[in-house]
């Protein structure tokens, strides 16, 4: 039996840009500055930020699933 994909995310919602920083509000009312340099060109207060953490280890086999599947693809 696979093992149980767990979510490692929290929804944001852009709140307002200090200086160099978004505030991200989450449900609960916590805030996080982020980087605005780190968020997507199209980010506009008022829209809605996932925000997903893994472990390198599991970046590495996503990222590596990713191009075993663009191989896959081209070799199809």
């Amino acid at each position: 039996m696979p093992a149980k994909e767990l979510d490692y995310s929290v929804a944001t919602t852009v709140k307002r840009f200090e200086g160099r920083f978004a505030v991200l509000e989450m449900a609960d009312q916590q805030t996080i500055r982020w980087p605005i340099k780190n968020l997507p060109d199209d980010v506009q207060e008022g829209v809605s930020v996932r925000l997903s953490l893994m472990t390198a280890k599991i970046d590495d086999e996503a990222r590596a699933q990713l191009a075993r599947a663009v191989i896959n693809s081209l070799l199809s």
